[in-house]
């Protein structure tokens, strides 16, 4: 079983109540758009980190990280990327990928927008934390917890760090 601290959108800002609710979590994986080295390096200090580069991310972060990391946690296949879409409106550069072997899990950021969605044309959980940092035109500032448990993903928390001022 593994407690998994989901981010995105950070964009160089990592707001300290982020470890405060991290604390009990396994690993923390971030969609991306992370804004500087310096951030994941704090992550990856804080617990083992899963991660991939955002459009806004420059090459000191695109050589350490992958656009797309697809990965097994406990029985659950997932697929990190930063621009993916949502169902019924993936992004191109996942679409295939996705219909050709769809994941149980699929996580993205980019939209700012928090979202958990069912798909049950491809039979996977859509997760997207919305955005950790305060730069864009979201309103709070959010992240998630769940769990995963052999092949059960269960005990989503969302949670609101703030107003964004």
């Amino acid at each position: 079983m593994k407690r998994i601290g989901l981010l995105s959108d950070t964009h160089g800002m990592l707001d300290k109540r982020i470890f405060e609710h991290f604390a009990d979590c396994d690993e923390i994986w971030h969609a991306g758009d992370i804004g500087s080295a310096e951030v994941l390096d704090k992550l990856e200090a804080f617990k083992p980190t899963r991660a991939v580069w955002g459009n806004i991310d420059g090459y000191d972060l695109r050589y350490r990280l992958n656009q797309i990391y697809r990965f097994k946690c406990e029985d659950v296949d997932v697929f990190l990327t930063h621009i993916g879409g949502y169902p019924g409106k993936y992004d191109p550069l996942v679409r295939n990928k996705l219909y050709a072997m769809p994941p149980n899990l699929f996580i993205c950021g980019h939209s700012h927008i928090l979202k958990v969605q069912y798909d049950k044309r491809l039979n996977l959980l859509h997760l997207n934390p919305g955005a950790a940092g305060k730069q864009g035109f979201h309103l709070v500032q959010t992240i998630m917890k769940f769990t995963i448990d052999g092949s059960n993903i269960k005990d989503l928390d969302i949670i609101e760090l703030a107003e964004k001022k």
